[in-house]
């Protein structure tokens, strides 16, 4: 295999090391024992799990579990293993070619092709920070009575936190994602502990139903819960943070023992992650089924868990301002990762050659803008703004086949990945995943257009 130097340069175009100012950076322990090499390698995991329980999740997994009770726990089940299969081909590629999957799609392909599959992955991150935005600006306005268009604004900023951070060491920004996850995931389940939900009724709803399909109104929600689930900035994220880790790569024992660790570092955190997206479904199940409650917007949310005649004798200002402080954990959480997937992705698609600060401030803005642009029009009314979260959640799940696509293609290239290529059962189900999504997509599109009932 070629050198690490020449790979990058190859299979990357001359792009260089993605992230590299943190690329290789952070010693791995030689002939350690598990646990420690485990330790070694955790923390990218939890950088790709934020993504998996971002703002977005929150208004389709709950609005599923108030509208059809338990029944979509299927669909976050596979949804989270097939989350937990794609970001584990991902971390894989970018361990072994030293290249993340923007720069080797942009290698790969023609120039036009390139350009539109960049354009795809903008839309897609900015569908992505459309929630993680709207999520945190809601939540300071719950906490602290800000203006939601001051909050927006306030959340611009946060890019200055992450250089900051960056300046601290990769390490740093792990162990603060670390800490936000861990606070999403006590905060609910502890108000599902508190619901009481119908265990039995929980077990049946991990059975996927044919309903699923032929309801339009869960096909709908079922496509938002995927697109919130897989993200396709994570696949981009992923491929990129696993070569955080210093790994040579002309040995072929620590190549194998990095995408092992890895491996297994992504699934603890994104089964984490199917937890709290569990909890949530359930939280709407438990609380909010059958009560005719308007739960589309989080003011709703908020304010629901402070109603007796809503939640019953466990309402309380406690669980309202804990859903609040939830919500800004999440929406702080993805918005640090969002901004590296954005720079991951400017970076290897158009290759771009600027300062890192005007790397992610550009990114940032990016972002930023429509949420404002759609506030100012709107006065910052926070139905109209809510109203773009479902809708950019299933935006997300059409967006995520064209970076599916590509992913597998690289990792079951044998020249490209030798001995690290799919195995077959892995080429299967990435594949099998990928022709149901976009065949859901299409069936969704039919029936809003009205072609099929």
């Amino acid at each position: 295999m070629k050198n690490q130097a020449a790979d990058k340069e190859t299979a990357g175009g001359g792009t260089g090391a993605s992230l590299g100012e943190v690329n290789g950076t952070i010693e791995v322990p030689k002939n350690a024992g598990f646990w420690k090499t485990f330790k070694a390698f955790s923390g990218p995991g939890v950088l790709i799990a934020v993504g998996y329980m971002d703002p977005g999740n929150w208004i389709t997994s709950i609005a599923g579990g108030a509208q059809y009770r338990y029944a979509l726990l299927a669909v976050v089940l596979l949804s989270s293993l097939i989350a937990m299969l794609l970001q584990s081909m991902a971390a894989r590629l970018g361990i072994v070619t030293g290249q993340d999957l923007a720069q080797l799609t942009r290698a790969h392909t023609s120039k036009r092709m390139g350009f539109f599959l960049w354009v795809v992955a903008e839309l897609a991150i900015m569908a992505t920070d459309i929630a993680e935005i709207i999520g945190s600006a809601i939540a300071i306005q719950l906490l602290f009575g800000i203006p939601l268009i001051v909050g927006i604004m306030i959340t611009a900023l946060d890019v200055l936190l992450l250089l900051l951070l960056m300046k601290l060491g990769f390490r740093k920004i792990e162990a603060i994602v670390a800490t936000l996850v861990i606070v999403i995931l006590v905060v609910f389940a502890y108000e599902v502990f508190l619901a009481k939900p119908d265990i039995g009724g929980i077990l049946t709803g991990y059975m996927p139903t044919s309903a699923i399909i032929t309801n339009h109104g869960m096909l709908y929600l079922t496509l938002g819960i995927v697109g919130a689930t897989v993200m396709p900035h994570d696949l981009y994220l992923g491929s990129s943070i696993s070569q955080t880790r210093k790994v040579d790569r002309d040995n072929r024992v620590e190549l194998a023992q990095a995408v092992r660790f890895s491996t297994i570092d992504s699934n603890v955190q994104l089964f984490l992650a199917f937890i709290v997206n569990s909890l949530l479904l359930i939280l709407g199940a438990a609380l909010f089924y059958g009560t005719n409650s308007d739960l589309g917007r989080f003011a709703d949310l908020f304010a629901s868990l402070n109603n007796p005649q809503i939640v019953g004798a466990i309402a309380s200002p406690v669980l309202s301002m804990l859903f609040a402080v939830a919500l800004l954990a999440s929406g702080q959480s993805s918005t640090i990762t969002g901004t590296l997937a954005g720079q991951i992705v400017m970076e290897g698609f158009i290759r771009i050659k600027a300062p890192i600060w005007a790397q992610r401030l550009i990114t940032r803005i990016l972002s930023v803008s429509p949420v404002l642009v759609f506030a100012i029009i709107y006065h910052g009314n926070e139905a109209k703004i809510e109203g773009l979260l479902t809708f950019s959640q299933v935006f997300l799940s059409v967006a995520l086949p064209f970076a599916v696509i590509p992913l597998v293609i690289f990792t079951s290239d044998k020249k490209l990945m030798q001995e690290f290529t799919n195995k077959l059962w892995v080429k299967i189900c990435a594949w099998t995943s990928t022709i149901v999504l976009i065949l859901l997509n299409i069936y969704l599109i039919l029936q809003t257009l009205g072609i099929m009932k």
